[in-house]
């Protein structure tokens, strides 16, 4: 018989914070992460130095599973082209879920406005890894601006998140077309 071993009240707060605010948004109160996790507002001020650090923790730690379910395996073997549209695929894919909201992150940075807020930073250094991604497999697939094909795949990205995230717009047979036209017209292999 194995024993399996309670959450820590740290893990319960930090996957509280991730549910609470992906599902309500970043103003979700502190008696509410702290009932939901079965925590009490003492205890979570000792792991915690405020709310926001702990908003900022939870995106930290859900960034390596947002980045493992979005990117491809580094050096899979396909080209830069196939691996900027797997992102998309993986996006529409998520965007059929009923609890899908849109992209976390990006969430977080509409909603705080306030760019000096700790989890606003996480947010946005996650949003510019995703540029990133984006502007390297744009370089080594002969782009004639890989720059600006990153900035107009982060639009995109940001953009059909956020309205299959709303239930605005269904991202099948959308979005990889749009995607296809932009590296067809950048001359990404």
């Amino acid at each position: 018989m194995t024993t399996e071993t309670k959450p820590s009240p740290r893990e319960r707060l930090l996957e509280a914070a991730a549910t609470l605010t992906y599902r309500d948004g970043v103003n979700i109160g502190v008696d509410a992460l702290c009932k939901a996790a079965g925590v009490s507002k003492r205890s979570m001020y000792l792991l915690f130095e405020s709310k926001d650090e702990l908003l900022a923790a939870s995106l930290e730690q859900r960034a390596s599973a947002y980045v493992a379910t979005l990117l491809p395996a580094a050096d899979d073997g396909r080209s830069p082209r196939d691996r900027i549209l797997h992102v998309f695929d993986q996006v529409e894919l998520q965007s059929g879920a009923p609890e899908f909201h849109g992209c976390r992150y990006l969430a977080v940075q509409i909603e705080l406005k306030d760019p000096g807020h700790p989890a606003s930073q996480v947010a946005r250094r996650i949003k510019k890894n995703l540029t990133g991604f984006f502007q390297a497999e744009a370089e080594q697939g002969g782009a004639a601006d890989p720059g600006l094909l990153a900035r107009q795949l982060s639009l995109v990205f940001d953009g059909a998140s956020a309205r299959a995230g709303i239930g605005a717009d269904t991202l099948t047979g959308l979005v990889a077309p749009t995607v296809t036209t932009l590296l067809d017209a950048a001359g990404v292999r």
